[in-house]
């Protein structure tokens, strides 16, 4: 017992944990982006072929929230992956995730919301600060760009 509470054992048992439960999400999260994908297809595809179907009104705004809840995927398993590769969480990516959570809210808001000033604001303001911390962040990473080696790759050293 004494040698699991060990720190560096303890640690390298968490690292691990934390790993595979990361790769395991990416799973679940790729099985849900192929089963999403698969319905939007279908749905898409239907609507086509079906006659008189009306894609002026709320069935385009379903299938528009349905490709931004997809790239929305991408980008949380872009998340996952950044995180296997460099054992970091990548700001900007979460906050480009963020910005297009809220896009998306934006765009199916219903009709109607333009009565609930409340909602506009809130999304007005989640939409700035986005922004702001979007700038903020990406204006300290080019200021140290020159500390960057190019593109993440997997590691040849084994976890230590």
């Amino acid at each position: 017992m004494a040698r699991l509470l060990d720190d560096v054992r303890y640690l390298r048992y968490v690292d691990r944990s934390e790993r595979l439960l990361a790769k395991f999400l990416g799973v679940v999260l790729v099985l849900v982006m192929l089963a999403a994908t698969v319905e939007l297809i279908w749905v898409v595809g239907w609507s086509l072929v079906t006659p008189d179907t009306p894609w002026l009104s709320s069935r385009l705004v379903k299938v528009l929230g349905d490709l931004l809840n997809l790239l929305i995927a991408v980008e949380v398993l872009q998340n996952i992956t950044s995180y296997l590769r460099r054992h970091v969480v990548q700001v900007e990516l979460v906050l480009v995730t963020a910005m297009t959570a809220v896009a998306r809210k934006v765009i199916v808001l219903p009709a109607g919301a333009e009565s609930k000033p409340q909602l506009l604001l809130g999304l007005g303001v989640a939409v700035l600060a986005l922004a702001a911390a979007y700038w903020l962040v990406r204006s300290l990473s080019l200021r140290q760009e020159s500390t960057r080696t190019g593109p993440a790759r997997p590691s040849l050293e084994p976890d230590p």
